[in-house]
């Protein structure tokens, strides 16, 4: 596990704002996340300072040569889950690696792929649930399902061999895209990945089978979502950050309700514009400086 000050997770112009702020500080940084939905041909006429048309992809580079140039390190890794140690600092997997870090930024969007399940909310909290950390416990001995197809559902359904056995992952009828290190070890664990597709689920008052698309019904218990990659409402789950609807909660400095988790950018909600994220990254930067340095006893 790689000992670091400051992880960000989220490569677009709110985390690489904030690795501009941690990194010129002298703290040690981590920005985690691969080509953002920013980084496309398409064309930014808004943008202060540009009075000539930009694109996307070219301003998503210079961010990331400025952070660079303080000494952040860009790594193009998929976070899949994040908890707090009993320290208070941050332990990350991501689908390459692993971290401990003392400050948290959280800039990952609000991309949530849904599986296609038609009454999927009407079991949300009864059978249904987006995180394996918070709920997995209530489900222990009992046969459970995981929707998703890649890394992040190979990793919530190995978390979920901690609380039952009897764990089957449904790809939603999607070609399994989980790496080499991840599909041995969910065969050695003797988790079945198929390609089938649930359609529905059924039980009253809660969860109790799950019908696929050919009509078959099968008993389980519990169903954990984790279609495509983790979102920023994902790991707020997990670690406890307040949120209203699809977003994070953070002050006018962008501090969660967690010590050392600061958020910014769209996963926050606010004027989802680059001008907004870039100021919200710049003030989570300087919040997760104060936070480092007065658990290091600076301050």
């Amino acid at each position: 596990m790689k000992r670091i000050q400051c992880l960000i997770i989220g490569a677009g112009p709110a985390g690489l704002s904030a690795a501009i702020y941690t990194a010129r500080a002298g703290m040690d940084t981590v920005v985690a996340g691969c080509e953002p939905k920013i980084a496309g041909d398409y064309e930014i006429d808004n943008y202060f300072g540009f009075p000539e048309t930009i694109s996307g992809r070219e301003l998503i580079k210079r961010g990331v040569r400025q952070a660079e140039r303080f000494g952040a390190r860009i790594v193009c890794e998929r976070a899949l889950s994040v908890h707090m140690t009993e320290d208070g600092a941050f332990e990350a997997k991501t689908d390459k690696d692993e971290y401990e870090a003392q400050a948290l930024v959280i800039a990952a969007g609000v991309t949530r792929v849904r599986p296609g399940i038609a009454n999927l909310a009407d079991y949300e909290g009864k059978g249904v649930s987006y995180c394996v950390s918070c709920d997995g416990f209530f489900y222990r001995g009992r046969k459970v399902l995981v929707v998703g197809e890649g890394n992040y559902a190979a990793n919530q359904a190995l978390e979920l061999t901690n609380f039952t056995k009897d764990v089957t992952v449904y790809t939603q009828g999607k070609e399994p895209a989980m790496g080499n290190g991840f599909a041995a070890k969910l065969e050695a664990a003797g988790i079945v990945v198929t390609t089938d597709k649930i359609v529905r689920l059924s039980g009253e008052p809660a969860m109790a089978a799950a019908v696929l698309e050919d009509g078959r019904e099968l008993p389980a218990d519990g169903l954990f979502v984790a279609m495509g990659q983790a979102s920023a409402l994902d790991f707020a789950k997990t670690l406890g950050v307040a949120s209203r609807g699809a977003f994070l909660e953070a002050d006018h400095e962008q501090k969660t309700n967690i010590p050392g988790v600061f958020a910014a950018g769209d996963c926050v909600g606010h004027f989802m514009q680059i001008s907004v994220a870039v100021g919200e990254g710049a003030k989570a930067g300087r919040a997760a400086i104060a936070h480092i340095k007065e658990r290091s006893g600076q301050a």
